[in-house]
């Protein structure tokens, strides 16, 4: 019915009922199953709009009418009321926090990434404090690259460059599901050319021996698993989050075995245990490596390493020689891998390490090589106990 919208009128409004007022074209009160609603009908663009004004208990008619006679105002002047709180409403609720954590449960986590933690903590650490709080819709090209300035300037190119692939992944994601979204990412952002992040490091010999001496001598600086943590990188050669996040649970009477989820290649992966490795495990129950008797993974990853490259340092200088050039962890991997090259084929050297095997090979042929990845690994310890102690025998890993 046509009337002017009171409280009187309101009042006695039945379910079903709408009360147009005649006051404020478009402006309308409805009562639906119990709650009374205000609304604004107008047309715009040649189509008819409909506005929320607000629910009967919060504002009273008279209040409603005054946001009915602006929002009229404003269609006047040419401006669309409805979308203008569609557009606000979205800047409020999607934020580059709430995108991430959608790509990570949606997309990372579903897709069973290997990579989630990294992802996660280059998120947190690296992301979020700078642009997190910004609506999606607001995020320009200017703050992705300040971004990457204090990331490369922090954390050098490289990380800058991972971080920008995770976000770029992430918010191409989002375009692909939000048409008003226009992700602010374009070519010419990275830091460093592909042949450059491309890392060739390898530990010779006597950079071998360095660090292992300098694991022997760092006693409380680092958690108690350490030293055997990056001696079990070197002679597994796999990568280090796996290691890391050994399990009592993956140990069988085969070897150690890699679950898929933690795998690029989603394929469970057999590491034959040899003798040194044993030594480094012994008999302890939940995570093998881990600074609270098995109850969590090993992570301070960080802070052991710089302990460790201040010994090595520390070492170098008394014997007069120059720093050890700039070292990561993963370069045990390409160590273990070059030295593998030496006693085994490529193809077993592969294996080793868990990469997929190319064509129709990685395809049918799923024999686990485990007598050959174990002659492989225990050539592998041998090699690096003669670069230690020449002529030895292979003890020098089982702490």
């Amino acid at each position: 019915m046509r009337a002017k919208i009171t409280k009187r009128a309101v009042d006695v409004m039945q379910p079903g009922d709408i009360i147009v007022d005649t006051e404020v074209g478009g402006f309308r009160a409805r009562r639906q199953a119990g709650a009374i609603t205000y609304e604004l009908r107008y047309r715009k663009g040649g189509k008819r709009k409909f506005l929320l004004l607000g629910t009967h208990g919060n504002i009273t008619p008279e209040q409603a009418r005054t946001l009915a006679k602006k929002r009229v105002g404003e269609v006047a002047d040419h401006r669309d009321p409805a979308e203008e709180r569609r557009i606000e409403r979205a800047a409020t609720s999607n934020t580059v926090d709430v995108l991430l954590n959608d790509f990570l449960k949606r997309y990372v986590r579903k897709q069973g990434l290997g990579s989630v933690k990294a992802i996660e903590r280059a998120f947190d650490r690296l992301v979020r404090p700078r642009i997190g709080a910004k609506s999606i819709y607001e995020v320009t090209r200017r703050d992705v690259v300040e971004m990457l300035d204090t990331i490369e300037d922090g954390s050098g190119p490289v990380m800058a460059d991972r971080v920008l692939a995770y976000v770029r992944k992430a918010f191409f994601w989002a375009g692909t599901r939000d048409q008003d979204f226009t992700p602010p990412i374009i070519k010419g952002m990275a830091r460093t050319k592909p042949r450059e992040r491309m890392r060739g490091r390898r530990l010779d010999d006597q950079e071998i021996r360095d660090m292992l001496d300098a694991l022997d001598q760092l006693g409380d600086s680092v958690p108690v698993c350490y030293p055997s943590f990056v001696r079990a990188l070197l002679l597994t050669g796999q990568r280090r989050t796996n290691v890391s996040h050994a399990h009592s649970d993956e140990i069988t009477n085969d070897g150690w075995l890699i679950p898929a989820s933690r795998m690029k290649g989603k394929r469970p992966h057999l590491v034959p245990i040899t003798a040194p490795v044993q030594g480094l495990l012994g008999s302890r129950k939940g995570f093998l490596f881990s600074s609270d008797s098995g109850k969590t993974a090993f992570s301070g990853y960080s802070k052991a390493k710089a302990a460790l490259d201040r010994k090595i340092a520390e070492l170098r200088k008394q014997d007069g020689r120059k720093p050890m050039p700039h070292w990561v962890l993963h370069d045990l991997r390409r160590t273990a891998r070059s030295i593998l090259s030496r006693y085994s084929t490529p193809d077993i050297a592969e294996r080793v390490l868990g990469h997929v095997i190319p064509g129709v090979r990685g395809v049918y042929d799923h024999h686990e090589y485990a007598d050959e990845k174990r002659e492989a690994l225990e050539r592998l310890a041998a090699h690096v106990n003669d670069v230690v102690h020449p002529g030895q025998a292979v003890m020098l890993f089982s702490k």
